[in-house]
């Protein structure tokens, strides 16, 4: 054997314990584009949260990557809520599913990278429909549920950035 497989071969535990801190995404997309520093982009828009996940690197080496959950339009009616991932804490054996990883390399330092992770939970409630096959709310009932505290669950997204890499100058 040689050095480098010497080398190689020291490194793949590491690799396999990082691949094996988080579980296999459902979404698989290649890796995100490099992005300049000072340019705002998104990573991703989740429609039925009324929501996108928006980053900047910034160029800051106490905060390199800004990360902010930004609702798409004000007339939006979000049929999912986006909840924040300290308190919500999804895991998958709390019911969430490990939804998606982006990466995000930083043009500026291509060994610095952003890293969001995004979990979904899913709801198995069913709208009931009626005679006619339709799925109607209405309001006096919706109001007795609610005070009731009876209220239907909804999707939720939760999501969590780091940096990864080296730290730029």
């Amino acid at each position: 054997m040689n050095v480098r497989s010497l080398m190689l071969m020291g490194l793949l535990p590491f690799a396999a314990n990082a691949a094996a801190a988080d579980p296999a995404p459902e979404l698989k997309r290649p890796q995100g584009a490099a992005q300049a520093v000072g340019a705002a982009h998104t990573l991703r828009q989740i429609p039925e949260a009324c929501a996108r996940l928006e980053g900047m690197f910034t160029g800051d080496a106490a905060q390199p990557y800004k990360f902010a959950v930004v609702r798409t339009s004000p007339t939006c009616q979000p049929r999912a809520r986006f909840v924040d991932y300290d308190t919500a804490q999804p895991s998958e054996a709390g019911g969430w599913k490990f939804n998606e990883l982006i990466r995000v390399p930083n043009a500026a330092c291509p060994a610095q990278q952003a890293v969001v992770r995004v979990w979904r939970k899913p709801v198995e409630a069913k709208p009931q429909l009626d005679g006619q096959g339709q799925s109607r709310i209405y309001l006096e009932e919706a109001r007795q549920q609610a005070a009731a505290g009876k209220i239907a669950q909804v999707p939720m997204y939760a999501a969590k950035m780091a940096v990864e890499g080296k730290a730029c100058r």
